[in-house]
């Protein structure tokens, strides 16, 4: 039981400050409820199927496969493929975790790994559509070729600053899950 509440002392501690905060302001305690009520159905919406996804993409590629076309050697054709899958991503910047965490089970670049989450947040097709329509074509190809050099000199600056036995740690990591 106590592990259980140490585990959980940052949720239960929510809930509590919640409900207090209800106790003085009942408007703004209900509107609090109301957020977090939608954004767990949001997740609950979309987290099965992207742990659907995951299993399959564990099951039907193999580590090697991973590792030619995105692993350490993969030069150029990993950063591209790394984009392509991030832009083609759909579902808020939280799903991109979970396969991130596959990805690096499989032995994808670190590097590759950052440029995928920096696509995923940045790049959506979806996204670079409506801004075509809403903002304009020149807007959304210039945003766009400003971000995807950015995202790939962000990801190997972070890269150089993390050091090796980081990088190690955080490969073993997502080992144990």
């Amino acid at each position: 039981m106590r592990a259980l509440l140490k585990r959980y002392r940052f949720f239960i501690g929510a809930v509590l400050a919640v409900c207090l905060l209800t106790i003085f302001n009942v408007q703004l305690g209900l509107k609090a409820f109301n957020v977090a009520g939608y954004s767990f159905k949001e997740m609950a919406l979309v987290i099965p199927p992207v742990f659907i996804l995951l299993g399959l993409l564990d099951v039907w590629v193999p580590r090697e496969t991973m590792m030619k076309y995105m692993g350490d050697g993969s030069g150029i054709k990993g950063v591209i493929l790394s984009i392509l899958l991030g832009s083609a991503a759909a579902g808020p910047l939280y799903g991109a975790f979970p396969i991130a965490a596959v990805f690096m089970k499989k032995g994808v670049k670190f590097t590759n790994i950052l440029i995928f989450i920096g696509a995923w947040s940045t790049t959506k097709i979806p996204m670079f559509l409506f801004e075509m329509s809403a903002l304009g074509s020149k807007f959304a190809v210039t945003r766009l070729l400003v971000d995807i050099p950015g995202i790939i000199i962000i990801a190997y600056l972070l890269s150089a600053f993390v050091s090796k036995d980081e990088i190690s740690k955080i490969y073993e990591s997502t080992e144990k899950l």
